[in-house]
C-alpha cells in the first residue's frame, strides 16, 4: 500500500454504508491530496453493497485483513550486486556504504545468496595456505582494474581458468608445471620474464613497478601473452587476486528471507535470530526487493488510519491496537477505543455514516461524481431502510435527496430494489447468513454478539427456527460470546423476530425461553435493540 498512505476504513463484516462511505469520504478527502487516501475494507462485500457498487460502476475498496505494520511499511535497501561481480568491488561498495552485507542476485534479480563481512574475511584469510592460488575467466581489464595496472601487452581479451604462480627462485620448477591457461607474477628479473614467456603463459603480470623492457613486450607479442604491469608486490598481487573470484564464489546462500506483507514483530524474531542479524525481502519467484536490517527495525512505525462507521475495537481491522488513528467519524454509540493522542472525532446521531460523509461535501462546497454520489445514496438506503427505521433523521432525508440529484437516481425506485438484493437468504449457509452482519459489545461485563437479518416477511425465521437456534448454540461457542443475539428484521412488518443463545439463567431472566419472540417496533439494532437490552443486562 505504500508508506504515507492513510487508510480509510469501516468495520468487521462490512454492510452497504460501511463500503460506501469509505469510497466517498477517500474521494473527498483525495480532492485535497490526490492519492493519499486509500479507501479499505477488513471483511467480504455483502450482495447488496456488490449491487450498488456495480449499479455506479465502481471498485470495491482494496482488502486489509490487519494495520499491523509490515516491511511494507519501512524504508528498505535496495542495493544489491549480481552474482558475476569480483568480491573486490563488493568489498568497496559495502565499505562505501557501510554495509555489513551485500545481496547477491542472478540476471533475473532473484536473490541467489549473501556476502558477509565475516564472508570477505574468509576469502582474504584463505583457510588453507598451501591452496594453489587461481584464477576464474575474466576480462583481462578487470584483472588490471583489480590490480591497478596498465596494460602493457594486450594478447587476450579475457583471460581463461588457470592457476596463478608467483615466480620468486626456483624458475624451473614453475616452467615444469604451468599451462598455456596460467598466470605468473613475476618482479624484475628480464631472464625469467623471457623465460615464463617462452613457456606459453597466457599472462605475465610484473609487480613492484618493475621496467617492462622492448624485449618482453615484442616476445609476448610474438608468443601470444598479455603482460601487466603493477606497483603491487609480489604478495598484494596475489591477494588481490584471490578476491578478484566473483561474489558467487564466496557468497552464502543460507539467508533469511520476509516478504513484504509479513508483520515487523515476525522480520524481527527473523533478523534477531539470524547469524547475518539482516534479512532480505524478496517478491514473487524470489525476486529481490531490498534489505532490513536491526537498525531499521528499531523505527518507530505506525500504519496511518482513518476509522469509519465504528468505534470500538471488537468491530476494528485487526491490528488497529497497533496503528495511529487520526480520525473517528461514526454514527452509533459510543464504544472503548481510546488513543495517545487527541484525534477528530465526529459522532453525529443520523442514520448512516453515508450521512455524515454527503454533509462533509456540502460543507466544502464541494460536489461528490455521480458515481460517489450514487454509493452514499445507497449507504442512507440501506442503513435507513429506505428512511423507514426508526433511526432515520431530517438531516437523512435531505442528504439522500441530495445525492439523487446528482447521481440520477430515484431513491424510491432504487431503494426497494437495492434492499431486495440483500435478502437472498436461502442462497446463504446458515452460518454465513448470522455473521455477515453482527457486532460483538460488552455490556456490563458480559460479551454479547449481535447478529441482524434483514427479511421482507416474517415466514423465513418462523419456517427455519430450529435450524436458527441450533447454529446460535453453535457460534455462540465457537466465538467463546457470553450470549449470541440474532434479529431477522421485517423491513416491511416494523418488527423484528428476536432469537438468542446464552446459558439458561441468563435466557431465563431475560424472558427469551421460547424463540423466536417478536419484537414489534425494533428496527434498529443501534437504537432500538442495544439500549433496551442493554439496560436489561444491567440488571442481570
Amino acid at each position: 500500500m505504500g508508506q504515507n498512505k492513510i487508510i480509510i476504513i469501516g468495520h468487521k463484516q462490512p454492510d452497504t454504508d460501511s463500503i460506501c462511505s469509505v469510497i466517498g469520504y477517500a474521494e473527498l478527502r483525495n480532492r485535497a491530496e490526490p492519492g493519499k487516501y486509500i479507501p479499505a475494507r477488513c471483511g467480504e462485500v455483502s450482495p447488496e453493497a456488490r449491487f450498488a457498487l456495480e449499479t455506479f460502476g465502481a471498485e470495491a475498496p482494496v482488502y486489509v485483513a490487519s494495520v499491523e505494520p509490515t516491511v511494507s511499511d519501512i524504508p528498505l535497501d535496495t542495493r544489491r550486486v549480481r552474482q558475476d561481480v569480483p568480491t573486490v568491488d563488493v568489498a568497496a561498495l559495502m565499505d562505501t556504504y557501510d554495509m555489513r552485507n551485500m545481496p547477491i542476485t542472478d540476471g533475473d534479480e532473484t536473490l541467489v545468496g549473501l556476502v558477509s563481512e565475516y564472508g570477505l574475511a574468509r576469502a582474504y584469510v584463505r583457510k588453507n595456505p598451501r591452496e594453489q592460488l587461481s584464477l576464474i575467466p575474466m576480462p583481462l581489464e578487470t584483472l588490471a582494474r583489480i590490480l591497478d595496472a596498465r596494460i602493457v601487452v594486450l594478447s587476450r581479451e579475457t583471460l581463461g581458468e588457470g592457476r596463478v604462480y608467483t615466480v620468486i627462485d626456483a624458475l624451473h620448477v614453475t616452467l615444469s608445471r604451468m599451462t598455456p591457461d596460467d598466470i605468473a607474477i613475476v618482479g624484475d628479473n628480464e631472464p625469467a620474464q623471457l623465460a615464463l614467456i617462452s613457456a606459453g603463459v597466457a599472462a605475465l603480470i610484473i609487480a613492484e613497478g618493475a621496467p617492462v623492457g622492448e624485449r618482453v613486450i615484442d616476445a609476448a607479442r610474438t608468443r601470444g601473452a598479455s603482460v601487466l604491469a603493477t606497483t603491487l608486490d609480489a604478495f598484494s598481487v596475489g591477494k588481490m587476486i584471490s578476491l578478484s573470484l566473483p561474489a558467487s564464489m564466496i557468497m552464502e546462500t543460507d539467508i533469511p528471507t520476509v516478504r513484504m506483507e509479513d508483520s515487523l514483530e515476525y522480520a524481527k524474531s527473523i533478523v534477531s535470530n539470524s547469524k547475518f542479524r539482516t534479512a532480505c525481502v524478496v517478491g514473487e519467484e524470489g525476486r529481490h526487493i531490498g534489505l532490513v536490517s536491526r537498525t531499521t527495525l528499531m523505527q518507530d512505525v505506525q500504519k496511518s488510519v482513518i476509522l469509519l462507521d465504528h468505534n470500538e475495537y471488537s468491530q476494528a481491522v485487526d491490528g488497529i491496537e497497533q496503528a495511529d488513528i487520526l480520525e473517528i467519524i461514526d454514527h452509533h454509540r459510543l464504544g472503548a477505543i481510546s488513543t495517545l493522542k487527541p484525534v477528530r472525532f465526529l459522532n453525529d446521531p443520523v442514520g448512516s455514516t453515508s450521512t455524515i460523509v454527503a454533509n462533509k461535501f456540502i460543507e466544502a462546497c464541494i460536489e461528490p461524481t455521480p458515481s460517489t454520489a450514487g454509493l452514499l445514496l445507497s449507504g442512507i438506503l440501506s442503513d435507513t431502510m429506505v428512511m423507514k427505521l426508526s433511526t432515520t433523521t431530517p438531516a437523512d432525508i435531505r442528504a439522500a435527496d441530495h445525492l439523487a440529484g446528482i447521481a440520477g437516481v430515484d431513491p424510491a425506485e432504487y431503494g426497494p430494489e437495492l434492499i431486495r438484493k440483500g435478502m437472498d437468504l436461502d442462497a446463504l449457509p446458515k452460518d454465513e447468513l448470522l455473521t455477515r452482519d453482527m457486532k460483538r459489545y460488552n455490556l456490563f461485563g458480559r460479551s454479547i454478539m449481535v447478529s441482524q437479518v434483514m427479511t421482507s416477511s416474517f415466514e423465513f425465521a418462523e419456517t427455519r427456527a430450529d435450524e436458527i437456534r441450533a447454529e446460535l448454540d453453535h457460534l455462540r461457542t465457537t466465538m467463546g460470546v457470553d450470549c449470541f443475539f440474532a434479529l431477522f428484521t421485517n423491513v416491511f412488518g416494523n418488527a423484528s423476530d428476536l432469537f438468542a443463545a446464552g446459558d439458561e439463567a441468563c435466557i431465563s431472566k431475560l424472558d427469551l425461553r421460547d424463540q423466536p419472540v417478536r419484537l414489534e417496533g425494533v428496527m434498529s439494532r443501534k437504537k432500538d435493540f442495544i439500549p433496551k437490552f442493554g439496560q436489561m443486562f444491567r440488571q442481570l
